[in-house]
């Protein structure tokens, strides 16, 4: 029988927070447990396993990005769209790197196909279309997009760059600037 006012919605949740406070390494049912006090097997019939958690807390963490990244594309096209996505995913990891890191967890195909993933990749074809590519172009661009945000964020987010001058920020503004240049060149 399930525990009153446990539901999947909840645990995921609070595993979301969870994530962002200790590590998404650290997610377990064990630790969902011990936060709401309860034992191992009152979780199961929300969640079938770790795994089935940080499943879960990574379709959150792919929904919410989405949504996101819908709301800052709006309206906009050119580097305008470019800097509003790459900010969204900078932001999102700073204030959310637990599910910053959950929304690269390996899917299965099934799991990937439903996911708010696929979302991702039309999102920023899109806004590739405002710089006119063509394939293979447009498939190269979508992959450098995701590596330089993605490594960008990781390094960032290690302390990679808070020792050296110049800022940061101002390297994440002339990343941008070089990667438009680029697009509109390609």
């Amino acid at each position: 029988m399930a525990r009153a006012g446990l539901t999947t919605e909840r645990l995921v949740r609070a595993g979301a927070e969870l994530a962002d406070e200790v590590g998404f390494a650290g997610v377990t049912v064990s630790a969902l447990a011990r936060q709401f006090d309860v034992k191992v097997a009152s979780l199961y019939s929300h969640v079938q396993s770790s795994q089935d958690l940080r499943t879960r807390i990574a379709l959150l963490a792919l929904a919410e990005l989405a949504d996101l990244v819908t709301d800052a594309l709006a309206g906009r096209s050119g580097k305008d769209a470019l800097v509003a996505l790459a900010n969204v995913y900078r932001d999102y990891a700073r204030e959310h790197p637990g599910r910053y890191a959950a929304a690269h967890l390996p899917l299965d195909d099934e799991t990937a196909a439903a996911s708010a993933g696929p979302q991702h990749a039309r999102m920023t074809r899109a806004l590739l279309r405002g710089y006119h590519l063509t394939e293979p172009d447009a498939t190269h661009a979508v992959r450098l997009l995701g590596a330089v945000f993605h490594g960008y964020v990781t390094l960032e987010s290690e302390g990679g760059f808070s020792h050296s001058k110049p800022s940061s920020d101002e390297s994440w503004t002339w990343a941008l600037d070089a990667l438009d240049t680029l697009l509109r060149r390609a």
